[in-house]
């Protein structure tokens, strides 16, 4: 079974299709509403910052911080299938998404 990334504020591009694990792996991606100029959004949406997906591309590592001790940081290697999205986000700048 797959996920549709669908673009909120991008008609014209076509949604991305993910594994769907994915929904629970854009929590490692997403911003957190509310918070830097970030919008509340409906269930199931996300933004994504433009800036942070170039550098989780760039960099192939995405910093996670645990829930229980937030001084120690983990980088998780991405994977090719978060590649592919990043480079959909990227190419299309893309930040604000639904998972259908």
């Amino acid at each position: 079974m797959s996920v549709q990334v669908v673009p909120v504020d991008k008609a014209g591009v076509e949604p991305l299709s993910m594994p769907d694990r994915f929904r629970h792996e854009i929590t490692y991606f997403m911003s957190i509403p509310g918070e830097n100029g970030i919008p509340k959004l409906p269930h199931g949406e996300y933004w994504v910052r433009l800036a942070e997906a170039r550098e989780w591309l760039d960099e192939g590592v995405v910093s996670l911080v645990s829930p229980l001790d937030s001084e120690n940081k983990t980088e998780l290697e991405i994977s090719e299938e978060q590649e592919v999205w990043l480079e959909w986000m990227v190419k299309h700048e893309i930040e604000h998404i639904r998972l259908t």
